[in-house]
């Protein structure tokens, strides 16, 4: 595996043992619910939304490491954001994941460790379960998100 390939899984492997944000904020006043029927994944997503602002983020659920690791890496990467830029966000996101685009790392940062997940069909469901959730959240939808 080449070193870029080496650091990719070490921040997946990381984000799934101490996974960030794994936690029910305080003050949430948004929440979603996702599963991956496939996999058995499961997660709710939290945001504490001021205005536009996504002050605060975190996650509770469980899953296989790839869905963990998403979702924590996700939390980290949009809390502090607007909508619209974790809106933008998911769709880099979706397409890196779905291999219509390529994880550039000057532009998604560790979000590109993700990007070998696209050589992988079944996981890819696994990797954006968080992100459409996030989404559901963002949008205040009520029903919970399947990647079915």
């Amino acid at each position: 595996m080449s070193d870029l390939g080496d650091l990719y899984q070490e921040v997946i492997l990381d984000h799934n043992k101490r996974p960030r944000n794994f936690q029910k904020p305080e003050g949430a006043n948004r929440k979603a619910e996702g599963f991956n029927p496939l996999c058995g994944d499961q997660i709710t997503v939290y945001l504490v939304l001021e205005g536009d602002l996504i002050k605060d983020i975190g996650f509770q659920g469980s899953g296989c490491a790839i869905s963990k690791a998403s979702a924590s890496m996700m939390t980290s990467a949009v809390k502090g954001k607007t909508k619209s830029e974790g809106e933008a966000l998911f769709d880099k996101v979706h397409k890196m994941l779905t291999g219509a685009a390529n994880g550039d790392p000057e532009e998604l940062g560790r979000l590109a460790a993700l990007s070998g997940v696209c050589n992988f069909p079944a996981r890819v469901k696994c990797a954006s379960l968080a992100w459409h959730t996030l989404r559901a959240a963002l949008e205040s939808k009520q029903n919970p998100v399947s990647t079915e």
